[in-house]
């Protein structure tokens, strides 16, 4: 035909032709029928079926109204453009012409419109979660409303579909103004643990990272805002700071989706106060700093421990509109409750009408008290019966009804006796106070005399674990003197194996440490890289340390990401200086005093004035360095006047054995270099130490 618009296709009338014969077989119609010799046997039952569908009939082929029998029995049709051959109907009605139906015929019968076969598309869930999920952000941009939103999401349900909305909301946001964006991220951080799951905001922002090349198409800074908008996550705690290590590893190092990794880590999260300047990018005009919240929070807890107006507290904490933030006002509340005693039945009680009132959701008040679980350990150093009262406010709560029946106190989870050991107890007591005394004092001596009065020296790996604890959640002045003590407690008191277990505590507890400390990881990274600058650990100890953590934990991540650190062009250098050199001096400025004063005493042979530029180092842990050097010097001078420097040193006090020994094995574990400059390196070494041990200044078994 010359057109067949709303006519079968050849394909469609086959199907249809096949189905006709297959219910003719089926229904076995009668003999009369079937076998009557005057039933011709090319007729077929096609030609008697009126299509179903829409109320409309097939006119293509012959239709059973065209079809005539001669009193013969024989069948006869029209004859080819025939007008009227015996039998016929004539040429007027042959539909093995060209047919056209006009619709504005007077005599015009809808019921003669062809059938046409419709085959119905079936809806994808996803692509109806996404559109509406289109129109819930595009009401959020115009109303700001997060509560609304995340009503509107939840209504909506499909959770498992939730990553697709954290792909739509900032896809959507990347292409508008500051205004938005930082909607996005607000919004992102209320709907966090209530509405979407942590697990949830990694996949999605996963999905994100893998569309960047296709976003870059459209949004030409699509790298550097989706940079920022994860660094943002960071930030807000909604991702991980070990996020973007995992995410490199299963991201294309050619994708764009890996350069967002690199600028969110480097331009972003290594900057000074970089919190602050993520928070404030796009304005910051929506919320506050989670630094203004926690202060708000405490201030608002310390009101109602005054008043006792219940009430008004439950005002202020609905008034700060952060929804998602009231894990912090459970797990502050509680720790308020252990430090006056007196007020508990006041925290008790407003938690309980907080969560009668739904203003504090069930998963907020569960993730709070497990949050304080996480750190009674490190109350109890403070709040010494931390651990009973722990126990005693959630018994409370639990059997009032205010914390799921499903909460367990895990704290006794390790095999450990839920009461600590006595003796541990107070040394953790004494070791914060002496830790504090020294961010005060600056004195290192008189720590490392207290230290040795303890006379606990099993307990060094946790006094590193407090020391460097303590250190990350101050400024970057106290950061460097934990540095500057960690060398000298190696030099004079602490194994190595003390450093590395210490280190191995810290990193297995590193993700509980991020939920207070927004930068852990990369702290306790710069922490472990400083120490092997420090030559307090060698490379090989981080494969150890890394090796009894538990493989793609944050911990392991944290190591490898020291490894790069160390790695780095001019690592030296920068590492030496990562806090700021706070406490007035570098490891490398001192190296560099040392060189000096030992070439000027080569050249003049004054050993007391080059005792007394030793003494105004002011550095008494770091003498192992004028060990080493005085020994390398003595060396390519192949003279022994630095013995007799060292010898002074010694009968002053000035150099410890403790440091004369840590000289020489430093000498030692770098022979092997020393003799690609000086052939005679080891003879030398060796005599030296016979020397030495004679003189006194190394034990006869070293």
């Amino acid at each position: 035909m010359a057109s067949n618009e709303g006519f079968l296709t050849d394909e469609q009338r086959e199907v249809l032709k096949l189905a006709c014969q297959n219910a003719d077989n089926l229904a076995s119609p009668p003999k009369s029928l079937s076998s009557s010799p005057k039933s011709p046997s090319g007729l077929r039952p096609e030609h008697f079926v009126r299509v179903p569908g829409a109320g409309k009939a097939s006119t293509g082929g012959a239709g059973g109204r065209h079809v005539k029998r001669s009193h013969s029995g024989k069948y006869g049709r029209a004859k080819k453009d025939g007008a009227g051959g015996k039998g016929t109907w004539g040429k007027l009605l042959d539909t093995e012409g060209d047919i056209h139906i006009d619709r504005n015929d007077p005599n015009y019968d809808s019921g003669e419109e062809p059938y046409k076969l419709v085959g119905a598309t079936l809806s994808d869930p996803l692509d109806d979660y996404k559109k509406a999920v289109a129109s819930i952000v595009e009401e959020y941009f115009s109303t700001g409303d997060v509560e609304v939103a995340a009503s509107d999401l939840r209504e909506l349900g499909a959770s498992q579909y939730h990553p697709y909305f954290i792909k739509r909301l900032i896809s959507m946001a990347m292409d508008r103004h500051d205004k938005e964006k930082e909607m996005a991220s607000v919004l992102l951080s209320s709907l966090y643990a209530d509405v979407i799951t942590p697990a949830q905001i990694r996949d999605g922002f996963v999905i994100l990272l893998e569309s960047t090349d296709d976003l870059a198409v459209d949004i030409l800074d699509a790298v550097d805002v989706l940079a920022l908008f994860v660094a943002r996550a960071v930030v807000d705690e909604i991702l991980p700071p070990a996020f973007l290590p995992r995410a490199k590893k299963t991201i294309p190092e050619a994708s764009k989706g890996f350069q967002v990794l690199l600028t969110a880590e480097k331009s972003y999260l290594s900057a000074p106060h970089h919190a602050e300047l993520v928070e404030n990018r796009w304005g910051g005009s929506t919320r506050n700093t989670v630094e203004e919240v926690k202060k708000k929070i405490a201030s608002l807890l310390r009101e109602y421990v005054e008043s006792g107006h219940a009430v008004e507290a439950c005002r202020s904490i609905r008034e700060l509109g952060v929804t998602f933030f009231h894990h912090e006002v459970v797990k502050r509340a509680l720790v308020l409750a252990m430090e006056i005693q007196t007020a508990e039945p006041l925290i008790s009680k407003l938690l309980k009408e907080a969560s009668e009132e739904g203003l504090i959701s069930p998963s907020q008040m569960t993730k709070g008290f497990a949050r304080l679980a996480e750190s009674l350990d490190d109350l109890a150093l403070d709040i010494p019966s931390a651990r009973p009262l722990f126990q005693s406010i959630v018994s409370k709560a639990i059997s009032e009804g205010w914390l799921d029946a499903s909460f367990s106190n895990t704290s006794g989870e390790d095999g450990q006796p839920q009461a600590e050991d006595a003796k541990l107890k107070r040394y953790k007591e004494e070791v914060v106070s002496v830790i504090h005394e020294y961010f005060d004092s600056d004195d290192i001596p008189e720590l490392i005399r207290s230290l040795v009065d303890l006379g606990l020296p099993e307990y060094n790996p946790i006094f590193l674990k407090r020391l460097i604890t303590l250190a990350m959640d101050r400024k970057n002045r106290e950061k460097e003197m934990a540095s500057v003590l960690l060398s000298a407690l190696h030099i004079e008191i602490f194994s190595t194996e003390d450093i590395v277990d210490g280190f191995v505590m810290l990193l297995e507890s590193a993700e509980d440490t991020a939920l207070d400390i927004l930068d852990a990881s990369n702290e306790l990274a710069l922490f472990l890289a400083r120490a092997v600058i420090d030559d307090v650990l060698v490379p090989l100890n981080l494969e150890e340390i890394g090796g009894q953590l538990p493989p793609n934990s944050s911990g392991s991540e944290t190591v490898k990401m020291a490894r790069s650190l160390i790695t780095a062009r001019h690592a030296g250098e920068r590492l030496l200086r990562c806090w700021g050199g706070g406490t007035g001096w570098a490891v490398e400025d001192a190296k560099d005093k040392i060189t000096k004063l030992l070439e000027e005493y080569d050249s003049s042979g004054g050993v007391g004035e080059a005792c007394q530029c030793i003494r105004d180092l002011g550095m008494p842990f770091f003498n192992h360095e004028v060990v080493k050097k005085a020994l390398i010097m003595a060396m390519e001078k192949k003279n022994d006047r630095m013995l007799d420097l060292l010898q002074e040193c010694f009968n002053e006090g000035l150099i410890t054995t403790n440091q004369m020994t840590k000289g020489f094995t430093r000498i030692k574990e770098g022979l092997d270099d020393l003799a690609l400059d000086i052939p005679n390196a080891e003879e030398k070494y060796a005599f030296y130490v016979e020397y030495a041990q004679k003189k006194g200044w190394l034990q006869a078994s070293f």
